[in-house]
């Protein structure tokens, strides 16, 4: 199905699961929904870390549609699943925000790494967490982000175990990128980037890394949950971890070269 008839289904209450492999050819979307007060701060945030935070579009304060994210798009409906924080802690986890919408809110849709994955497929690089039919794991990392206002903490990275050779080309491929968070951050040993166990993932799930195989490390679209949590606003609210909203916009036009 085409992303506006992914997204009724959604709507419809047919879809509560994570988005990998769905619309392939089409970007999807990390959000963050928070009051307008906040909304200056940490688009700053976002520049200042576009690594994590590539934006793929804003909405206008109290719009639950965004125009250049797609058509007939309603942001409290069309994910599988929202975050909903209160003080800086996670209050609850819903499908729907029609009740919580606030007339101030003001929508960040950031790229995620999702959108590569299909271009990684069509080389021939296999993708284990798609294999396995799980979601794919994340990780909070030592690295700090630059901060903006209140929102600082540290970058929060999705991993995809990979043979050397293929490694090689999935750099070549994402590399041409940025907006769909670009080249990975790292790979090879976990612990240079602060993480101890990668059978315990803090978001998504473990997945089996085979002998000879490398895990490779991008910037993920939930490291703005991280620095939502440091900030304690009274509220906010994001995409649940792996769970994104299904944008309108090819892949191929967020190519840079």
């Amino acid at each position: 199905m085409n992303p506006a008839e992914f997204r009724q289904q959604v709507r419809q209450g047919g879809f509560h699961g994570p988005t990998a492999g769905h619309c392939g050819e089409f970007a999807q979307a990390n959000l963050v929904i928070l009051p307008q007060a906040q909304a200056d701060d940490f688009l700053r945030f976002c520049l200042f870390n576009p690594r994590a935070c590539p934006l793929l579009g804003i909405g206008e304060p109290g719009s639950w549609a965004v125009p250049q994210l797609g058509r007939d798009l309603d942001l409290r409906t069309d994910v599988p699943g929202y975050c909903v924080y209160r003080d800086g802690r996670l209050a609850q986890e819903v499908t729907s925000l029609e009740a919580l919408w606030q007339e101030d809110f003001v929508t960040f849709a950031i790229g995620c790494s999702f959108s590569f994955e299909q271009m990684l497929q069509q080389a021939g690089i296999p993708l284990r967490h798609l294999e396995e039919g799980r979601n794919v794991s994340m990780y909070r990392t030592s690295i700090r982000n630059r901060p903006a206002g209140p929102f600082a903490g540290e970058l929060v990275v999705s991993m995809r175990p990979m043979k050397a050779a293929d490694a090689i080309r999935a750099i070549q491929i994402t590399s041409r990128f940025p907006g769909i968070h670009g080249a990975p951050v790292h790979f090879g040993d976990p612990a240079l980037i602060g993480i101890g166990d990668l059978g315990r993932p803090d978001f998504g799930d473990a997945v089996t890394i085979l002998p000879g195989e490398v895990p490779v490390f991008w910037a993920c679209g939930v490291t703005p949950q991280s620095a939502l949590r440091g900030a304690g606003l009274p509220l906010a609210i994001t995409h649940k971890p792996g769970h994104m909203l299904i944008t309108d916009i090819p892949n191929a036009t967020l190519a840079i070269f």
